[in-house]
C-alpha cells in the first residue's frame, strides 16, 4: 500500500511511505534535512510499526513538540488505519 502524509509542524512538508501489511517498505521525505532524512529512511525498512513506534515516537526538535521522525510514526498509524478501513 503508497500512502502520502503531510507533515505537521516540521521542515519535511510530506512523507511517502509504501507498507506491506504493518511493515515498511519504502519512505521517502520530501523537505526537510536531507542527509538525515535518507539515513531515517533506510534504517527503518523492514522495520514494523511496533518496532518504530517506542524507537522514534515523541522524538522533539529542538523546541519544536514534534520531529520528522515523530511525524513518520504518525504517518505509519494513518497508513495503517486507511488500510485496515
Amino acid at each position: 500500500m503508497n500512502y502520502v502524509y503531510r507533515t505537521k509542524g516540521t521542515c519535511s512538508r510530506e512523507i511517502r511511505l509504501e507498507m506491506d501489511g504493518d511493515v515498511v517498505k519504502s519512505v521517502e521525505f520530501v523537505g526537510g534535512c536531507h542527509g538525515n532524512l535518507q539515513a531515517i529512511s533506510k534504517l527503518v525498512v523492514g522495520k514494523t510499526y511496533e518496532e518504530l513506534k517506542p524507537m522514534l515516537g515523541g522524538i522533539r526538535c529542538g523546541f519544536k513538540p514534534t520531529s520528522c521522525p515523530d511525524q513518520l510514526v504518525l504517518a505509519i498509524e494513518e497508513a495503517l488505519a486507511a488500510q485496515n478501513a
